[in-house]
């Protein structure tokens, strides 16, 4: 064999092991378990309630059967709440108009509890009809739909109008249901233009019935949800419908 076949032949192997020295340099050491750990933000320490749904340390409590100072007319949004309070429940007094929190909420979970009258009058929405309303525009549907036909967008766990709820986990008038949300609160511009609308999941009695709908826009009985900018942070409503409601334990931590 010439020499030039030689020289070629050992370039060419000495080029083959360079190449496979830098690419060995090249490759990155093996990661280990704690490049995907963190110990900071500490999650802050919350007691649970001594039940399922008692408030939770950090809870703000709007009613424990005691008074209504949480809350106040939304007549005015100043006037004491004209509701009545009734071996620890409250009872919706028909004709005394809608009652709101004193105070303001923005992403938030919410626990209420609530019971339908015993004594049936009416059918459909005009049958233990109330409602729980999220900054006091969004409707979650509260009403006695156990044994009674109503549009399916408007019975108990609705989104009211917009979304019907994903099962029907109601117990029968006179027992206590309970509703946990989780809620997001839409986001607007300074422009007043809407860049994140609101979200909200839902379980009735443990069971999901709404899960992390979108909202189309304020609660309407008549006509399409559009929105229209408002604060971060506004007062939730409970309904007078005409129908004497039971409410209990209502409590909300902030998000």
């Amino acid at each position: 064999m010439n020499m030039r076949i030689l020289t070629l032949a050992f370039t060419a192997g000495a080029l083959t092991m360079s190449s496979l020295a830098n690419a060995q340099e090249k490759t990155p050491p093996p990661m280990k378990p704690e490049a995907t750990e963190f110990y900071t933000p500490v999650p802050p320490k919350v007691t649970p309630g001594a039940h399922n749904t008692a408030p939770p340390s950090d809870a703000i409590v709007l009613f424990d059967g005691t008074s209504l100072n949480g809350f106040v007319s939304a007549k005015d949004g100043s006037s004491p709440a004209a509701w009545t309070i009734e071996n620890g429940e409250l009872v919706v007094t028909k004709g005394k108009g809608d009652i709101q929190s004193k105070l303001p909420f923005g992403d938030a979970q919410y626990h209420v509890e609530w019971s339908a009258p015993t004594e049936i009058v009416g059918e459909g929405q005009g049958r233990g009809n109330s409602g729980f309303f999220l900054m006091g525009i969004y409707e979650v549907q509260v009403l006695d739909s156990y044994e009674s036909k109503t549009y399916t967008n408007g019975q108990a766990g609705s989104i009211y109008k917009q979304h019907p709820p994903l099962a029907m986990a109601l117990r029968p008038a006179g027992e206590w249901n309970y509703y946990d949300i989780i809620f997001k609160a839409p986001r607007f511009n300074k422009d007043g233009i809407l860049t994140s609308p609101a979200t909200v999941t839902l379980l009735m009695n443990g069971v999901l019935v709404q899960n992390h709908v979108i909202l189309k826009g304020p609660t309407e009985y008549i006509g399409i949800p559009n929105y229209k900018a408002h604060p971060e942070k506004l007062a939730i409503k409970l309904q007078d419908h005409g129908n004497p409601v039971r409410f209990r334990n209502i409590w909300v931590r902030e998000l």
